[in-house]
C-alpha cells in the first residue's frame, strides 16, 4: 500500500459476523450445478457409470439368497434322502454373484477417476475466476478486507467444494439409485417385510431434519471464523518485527485463542452434530433389523417366502440403511459446501472497477502533461478527502506536493494512477481524461516509488526487471548503477542472482527501496511518481539517489510526495495542500518570501515549537 497519503480507510477483517449464515443454499447449489454444465458429457458419464455399478450391486445379494436356499432346500432333502446338494447350480449362481460385483467395482472405479478429473478442473476454475477478479476488483475492496480473509477463500473454501465434487456428488447419485433400487427389489421379495423395514424410515428422517437443522448453522461460522484465523496469522507473521518491538505477543496470543476457540467451539458443534446421525440411525437400524427378523421367522413358517428371501433381504436392509445414513451425512456436508461456494461466489460478485471504455484513446508515448481541473473525492462520498484540487504540471516539470500528514497526497496520485475514480470534476493527461484511457495503457506511462517497498520471493535480478520484462540483463545492470544499486549487488553472496526470501529479511530497507527506484528507472516511464522514495536510506545515499533522481526526472513530469521539504527545493512547482485543497503554489523561494503555511511548514522542520503550531 502507499504510505503518506491522507483519508485513507483503515483496513479491517470484513464485516461477517458469526451469526451469518447460508442463507442463499438453492441459489449456491445451482452456480454449482452451471458450473458442471461445463461438463455434461462427463456427468453424463459418471451417471451411467453409477447406475451400472449399484444395480450390479442390488441384484448381486438376490442371487445369493437363490444360491441359499439351493442349499437350504439340500441340506433338507439330504437328511429327508429325498436329494442332494446341488453344488453346480450354487457354484454358477456364486461365479455369477462374483462377476457381476467384480464388474460394479470396474464401474466405480471409472466414475471415480473421471468425476475426481471433472471437480479438480472446476476447483481450478474457481482458483482461476478468484485469481482474475482480484486483479478487477478496485481498490478500496482491499482496503477494507484482510489478505487473510482473500486467501481463506481461494485455498479453504475452493478445497471445501472441491471436495464435495469429488466424493459426494457420486455417493448422492448412487445412494439415490440404490434406495429406489433395493426398494423394488425389497418389495418383490415380501410386502409385509418392506412395510415393516419401512416403518422405521420417519424416525430417520426427524434424526436427519433434526441434525441438519441445527449442524448448519455451525458450518458457516466454521468457515467464516476460520478466515478470521488465517487472517490474523497473516497479519501477525507480516508484522513480526512490529509485534514484538511493541511486545505484542501477549495480545496476539489472547486475540489468535478468541477466534480459535471460537473456531474449535463451532467446529466441534458442527463435526459433534453430524457425526451424531451414524450412532443414532445405527442403534434404529438394529430395531428395524429384529422386528425383520421376526416378520422373516413367521412367513418362512407360513411358506410365504423362502429361507434365503430372508438372507436377501435383510442384506438389502442394510443396502438401504446404508445409502440413508450416506445421504444423511452427504446432507451436513452439502450444507458445509453451501457456506464455502456461498463465500466464494460472494467473492465474484463483488463490485469491480468500473468498467474499461469501449473505445480508449491510443496514444504513443506520452508528452507528460497532466491537469487536475476541479477534483472531488472521498473514500466515503459523503466525507470528501479532496474538495475541490485544480493544478497543471507541464511536460518535465517536476511538481512536489507536500502538506500534513492527513492532507490528501498520496490520495492525489492514487487518483493520477487511476486506482480510483474521482466523484467529480476530472484528470486530464495529454488533453485526455484518464478515464478514456485503458488502464493498462495509462499506467505503463508511469513509474511509481513507494514510501512502501514491495519485492518479490525471487532474484534480484527478476525483481528490478518486474516493469520491463523484456529487458535485458545489461539494461538492468545500467539501471541499478543509475540507481546506485549495483555497487552493494556485487558485495551480496551471489550477487544479481540472489533470491530475496519470502520475508525480504535478506536485504535491508535501504536496499529494498533502492532496488525499487532502479526497477522504476528500468521502466523508463514518461510520468514518475516519488512517495517519500528517499525514506529508509542514509543521508549519505540519499544525496546520491537524489542526483540519480535528477538525472532521471530529466525530460519527465514528476511528482514528488515529500515530507522532508528540503529534498524538494529545486521542484519546479511546489503544491502545498491542506485538508484536501491547494493552499499555496510556487517555487520554494517564493513560497518562502510570501511568509505563508509553507515557510511556517519548512521552518517547522528546524523548531520543534513552531511544527506544533502548524499542526495545531
Amino acid at each position: 500500500m502507499m504510505g503518506g497519503g491522507g483519508g485513507r480507510p483503515r483496513g479491517g477483517p470484513m464485516a461477517m459476523l458469526p451469526g451469518e449464515r447460508a442463507t442463499n443454499f438453492k441459489e449456491t447449489m445451482s452456480k454449482l450445478i452451471e458450473y458442471l454444465g461445463a461438463y455434461k458429457r462427463s456427468v453424463v458419464i459418471v451417471l451411467i457409470f453409477a447406475v451400472a455399478s449399484t444395480i450390479f450391486t442390488i441384484v448381486g445379494p438376490k442371487i445369493l439368497g437363490n444360491a441359499t436356499t439351493i442349499l437350504f432346500e439340500g441340506v433338507l432333502a439330504e437328511a429327508s434322502g429325498s436329494g442332494t446338494i446341488d453344488f453346480d447350480q450354487i457354484a454358477q449362481l456364486l461365479k455369477l454373484t462374483l462377476g457381476l460385483y467384480l464388474l460394479s467395482a470396474i464401474f466405480a472405479y471409472v466414475m471415480g477417476w473421471v468425476m475426481a478429473g471433472v471437480s479438480a478442473d472446476i476447483a481450478y476454475r474457481l482458483r482461476k475466476n478468484i485469481a482474475e477478479k482480484i486483479n478487477r476488483l478496485p481498490l478500496k475492496y482491499f482496503d477494507g478486507t484482510t489478505h487473510g480473509e482473500v486467501l481463506s477463500r481461494i485455498t479453504n473454501d475452493v478445497d471445501t467444494v472441491n471436495q464435495t465434487l469429488s466424493q459426494s456428488l457420486t455417493q448422492i447419485v448412487t445412494s439415490v439409485i440404490t434406495v429406489v433400487g433395493v426398494l423394488v427389489m425389497m418389495l418383490s421379495i415380501s410386502g409385509w417385510m418392506t412395510l415393516v423395514a419401512m416403518a422405521v424410515i420417519p424416525l430417520f428422517l426427524v434424526v436427519i431434519s433434526a441434525v441438519v437443522s441445527r449442524s448448519q448453522f455451525y458450518f458457516k461460522d466454521q468457515q467464516v471464523f476460520l478466515g478470521k484465523v488465517n487472517g490474523h496469522v497473516e497479519e501477525m507473521f507480516s508484522g513480526h518485527l512490529v509485534m514484538k518491538a511493541f511486545n505484542g505477543e501477549q495480545r496476539s496470543i489472547e486475540t489468535f485463542d478468541e477466534y480459535n476457540e471460537s473456531l474449535h467451539d463451532v467446529g466441534w458443534k458442527s463435526q459433534f452434530l453430524s457425526g451424531l446421525i451414524f450412532p443414532v440411525m445405527t442403534f434404529i437400524g438394529n430395531i428395524g433389523f429384529v422386528a425383520i427378523a421376526i416378520t422373516g421367522g413367521y412367513l418362512v413358517v407360513r411358506n410365504a417366502i423362502t429361507v434365503g428371501d430372508i438372507q436377501a433381504f435383510i442384506q438389502y436392509v442394510r443396502s438401504f440403511n446404508q445409502p440413508l445414513m450416506q445421504l444423511a451425512n452427504i446432507s451436513n456436508v452439502l450444507q458445509q459446501t453451501a457456506a464455502a461456494a456461498e463465500r466464494v461466489f460472494e467473492f465474484l460478485d463483488e463490485e469491480e472497477e468500473v468498467a474499461e471504455t469501449s473505445d480508449p484513446v491510443k496514444v504513443g508515448r506520452l508528452e507528460g502533461r497532466v491537469e487536475f481541473r476541479n477534483v472531488r473525492f472521498g473514500y466515503d462520498p459523503e466525507q470528501p478527502v479532496i474538495h475541490n484540487f485544480s493544478a497543471k504540471a507541464e511536460p518535465g516539470q517536476k511538481v512536489a506536493i507536500v502538506g500534513l500528514t492527513g492532507a490528501g497526497k498520496t490520495t492525489i496520485v492514487k487518483l493520477l494512477m487511476r486506482f480510483y475514480d474521482v466523484d467529480e470534476g476530472a484528470i486530464l493527461v495529454d488533453g485526455h481524461d484518464v478515464r478514456e484511457f485503458a488502464r493498462g495503457d495509462l499506467r505503463k506511462n508511469f513509474g511509481m516509488v513507494l514510501q512502501d517497498t514491495w519485492l518479490y520471493n525471487g532474484p534480484i535480478m527478476e525483481n528490478i526487471r518486474y516493469g520491463a520484462p523484456l529487458a535485458s540483463d545489461e539494461d538492468v545492470q545500467e539501471a541499478a548503477k543509475a540507481a546506485h544499486v549495483d555497487h552493494f549487488v556485487h558485495t551480496l553472496p551471489e550477487g544479481y542472482d540472489m533470491v530475496i526470501n519470502e520475508e525480504t529479511t535478506n536485504i535491508s530497507q535501504g536496499q529494498m527501496q533502492l532496488l525499487t527506484i532502479a526497477r522504476a528507472v528500468l521502466a523508463d516511464p514518461r510520468i514518475l511518481i516519488l512517495d517519500e522514495a528517499t525514506s529508509s536510506v542514509d543521508t549519505r545515499t540519499e544525496v546520491l539517489i537524489q542526483e540519480a533522481m535528477d538525472k532521471l526526472m530529466e525530460g519527465r513530469t514528476s511528482f514528488i510526495i515529500a515530507h522532508r521539504l528540503s529534498t524538494i527545493r529545486n521542484a519546479d512547482l511546489i503544491l502545498v495542500i491542506n485538508e484536501g485543497d491547494i493552499v499555496e503554489q510556487g517555487k520554494h523561494t517564493q513560497l518562502l518570501e510570501k511568509g505563508g503555511f509553507y515557510a511556517e511548514l519548512y521552518n517547522s522542520q528546524f523548531d520543534p515549537v513552531q511544527l506544533e503550531a502548524v499542526s495545531s
